[in-house]
């Protein structure tokens, strides 16, 4: 069974690090659930079952963080005591904001003209935005160890992933 009081990466045996390697955390992700999935313990005692369905949910859980950028920085984050996104502080840079709501304004825009090109264009721009920021993150993450401006970081990535999935959306109801 595993340690639960181990942290996500160390779970995975992987670095603590933002730039991971996706194959690496899928392989070690599949060799782990294969341990330690609930159907392997059918026959099991009901203490057995019951450990192992909370060690599946587990590593689920561990593997959906780390998997995606946004959640693995969150994560990282909070290893060293920092919340990156509270409910009470959510300030961003005021240019950011601005820009962000051009956007938002862009696609209305272009979703009552059911315009996907538009919206395509405004996708992929969002898109090389959040690589740009990634990369920044992971910068400020694994090399400078600056947290409060990874903090910030994060904060942009996730309003960008809202952008980008309300994107999405827009796309879908243009094309039906």
């Amino acid at each position: 069974m595993i340690d639960f009081s181990q942290d996500y990466f160390s779970l995975f045996g992987l670095p603590a690090r933002y730039r991971l390697d996706a194959a690496l955390l899928d392989g070690a992700y599949r060799k782990l659930q294969g341990e330690v999935h609930p159907d392997r313990f059918a026959a099991a005692s009901a203490v057995e079952r019951r450990l192992a369905l909370q060690a599946s949910a587990r590593v689920n859980e561990a593997y959906r963080v780390l998997k995606d950028p946004v959640g693995r920085a969150q994560y990282l984050l909070s290893l060293h005591g920092i919340v990156a996104l509270s409910e009470t502080d959510t300030a961003l840079p005021a240019d950011f904001l601005e820009y962000q709501l051009d956007r938002r304004e862009a696609v209305a825009d272009a979703t009552t003209r059911h315009d996907e090109r538009a919206l395509g264009a405004l996708l992929e721009d969002v898109g090389k935005e959040v690589a740009e920021l990634e990369q920044t993150v992971g910068d400020e993450l694994d090399v400078a160890r600056a947290l409060e401006a990874a903090r910030m970081t994060v904060r942009k990535l996730k309003f960008l992933s809202r952008l980008s999935a309300d994107i999405e959306a827009a796309v879908a109801e243009v094309e039906h």
